[in-house]
């Protein structure tokens, strides 16, 4: 499960026992991992992190996650641009360094220092009345961290308003906002002011996918949710997302999901259920069973226990 903190920006995330594959929707942020691993997939594009690994999204993406370990437990951190930028200019690096790859996420191990500043700014949870003022300065340094850590270079390109990068966010996020609609590539071309030809292979190389392919991803995770909600039927839920065609709709979710929409949807409020009535059995043997401990981090050097814990 997830949970947002008093602490602007820093959510943490703790899952104890592996579940099927879920559909996520990523905003630009950094996930670092201190037990446990995980696999997303966007697209054509994956990638895994484990103990120790530390992951950068510059953009809104669907994706498939799974835990491929547990227990499983990281530290996100949502990307304030403004920050970013005004620490660049202190720095004076106005100037972008060249991309290593064109995609819009990216991988690494953390350095003992950065690790030692995400401690100290999960650890902060601890300490209320430290919060503010120390937290925006900590975010602060670990932003200087990642800048000097193979993730630098495209989160440097995070901040440029006109480069390639930020033209691909720009059209992500208008798709997300439109995705019910019916939308063309020329359309969405416009938006990012490129190229049908160029929107297509920097979106693709960002995302995994084809512009359209990701709207219908964001069709195929809305309409799963609702039906996972209950109480709807396809055909509705179809048209709801934007399907004209309830044929459609179910050919295409079939494909992506391996069941017709309401037998998945049958499926996943079974698992739910089950999922449930677990936490409710181990509520009652133990206590604060479901609690989010802020002891989150450990040194990737030393596999073995704990280092220098938040908490």
């Amino acid at each position: 499960m997830g949970s947002d903190t008093a602490v602007p920006r820093l959510s943490l995330i703790t899952l104890d026992e592996l579940i099927a594959p879920a559909d996520l929707l990523y905003d630009p942020m950094v996930c670092f991992v201190s037990d446990g691993a995980k696999r997303a997939v966007a697209g054509e594009r994956s990638w895994a992190t484990k103990r120790g690994d530390m992951f950068l999204s510059t953009l809104r993406v669907p994706v498939t996650a799974s835990c491929e370990r547990v227990p499983y437990r990281s530290v996100i951190m949502r990307l304030d641009g403004r920050a970013l930028t005004e620490l660049l200019l202190e720095l004076d690096e106005s100037s972008p360094r060249p991309l290593p790859s064109p995609g819009g996420q990216v991988t690494a191990t953390m350095t003992p220092e950065l690790l030692d500043a995400v401690t100290r700014w999960v650890r902060l949870l601890d300490a209320p009345d430290d919060i503010g003022p120390l937290a925006a300065r900590t975010e602060s340094e670990i932003l200087y961290r990642l800048l000097s850590s193979p993730l630098g270079p495209v989160l440097r390109q995070f901040t440029l308003a006109d480069s390639g990068t930020a033209r691909v966010r720009a059209a992500a996020a208008w798709i997300c906002e439109h995705y019910t609609e019916p939308l063309s590539v020329d359309e969405i071309a416009a938006v990012a002011h490129m190229s049908t030809a160029t929107l297509h292979r920097r979106f693709k190389a960002a995302t995994g996918m084809s512009p359209l392919r990701f709207q219908k991803h964001l069709r195929l995770q809305e309409a799963r949710r609702r039906l996972t909600a209950g109480d709807t039927t396809a055909a509705s839920v179809a048209e709801a997302v934007g399907y004209v065609s309830a044929t459609q709709f179910s050919r295409e979710y079939l494909s992506v999901y391996g069941l017709p929409p309401m037998r998945d949807a049958a499926r996943l409020r079974g698992r739910l259920a089950r999922r449930q009535g677990g936490r409710l059995d181990a509520g009652r043997q133990g206590g604060e069973a479901g609690a989010l401990p802020t002891r989150l981090l450990h040194d990737p050097a030393n596999p073995t226990g704990p280092a220098d814990s938040a908490g």
